[in-house]
């Protein structure tokens, strides 16, 4: 888990292929629950209270599946429900989650050169509010996890780490 254009999908693509498991993008399952192709179609069309709760459906989901990583959407956390599910599986022994915490100022740089359709979180632009979700979120994340990486890292020494931290049979949510 992380906050947007920390690399979740990217790192957790890898540290799957890594441990042989299979990946889960849970932003594009929650669009697929919405019949939305993208996280900022399916925020629009539903809006936040509707895709939280398709979000918090969708998580629940992918802990009950056999081993995977999961690249949590950034707002996951925050999802009603969310937050205890990743608390349950974690006491339970099924999940590690791992917090991507990279420098805003780095996150603020690949923000500002994706072309994707990110949704503004607080009616700024997202390289601008970068900072209050960062605010709001990194005290719920650090709650959560087992893990947190503070610095960006390039895809072979974060699975390095994470190959080191969980075993082929662990479920893992990053």
């Amino acid at each position: 888990m992380g906050l947007r254009a920390s690399g979740k999908t990217t790192l957790g693509r890898a540290a799957a292929t890594a441990l042989g498991a299979a990946f889960v993008d849970l932003d594009e399952r929650t669009s697929a629950l919405l019949g939305a192709a993208s996280v900022g179609a399916a925020l629009a069309s539903a809006g936040e209270a509707r895709f939280r709760e398709a979000e918090a459906r969708a998580l629940a989901a992918a802990l009950g599946e056999p081993a995977q990583v999961i690249a949590l959407g950034g707002g996951t956390p925050v999802a009603p429900g969310a937050a205890d599910a990743l608390r349950a599986a974690r006491s339970a022994g099924r999940a590690f989650v791992v917090y991507l915490d990279p420098p805003l100022e780095l996150l603020a740089e690949r923000l500002s050169k994706e072309r994707g359709d990110r949704p503004s979180l607080t009616g700024l632009g997202v390289v601008q509010e970068i900072g209050m979700v960062a605010d709001a979120r990194r005290p719920i994340y650090a709650a959560l996890t087992d893990l947190r990486v503070p610095e960006a890292l390039d895809v072979a020494s974060f699975v390095s780490i994470i190959t080191s931290q969980v075993g082929s049979g662990s479920r893992s949510s990053d």
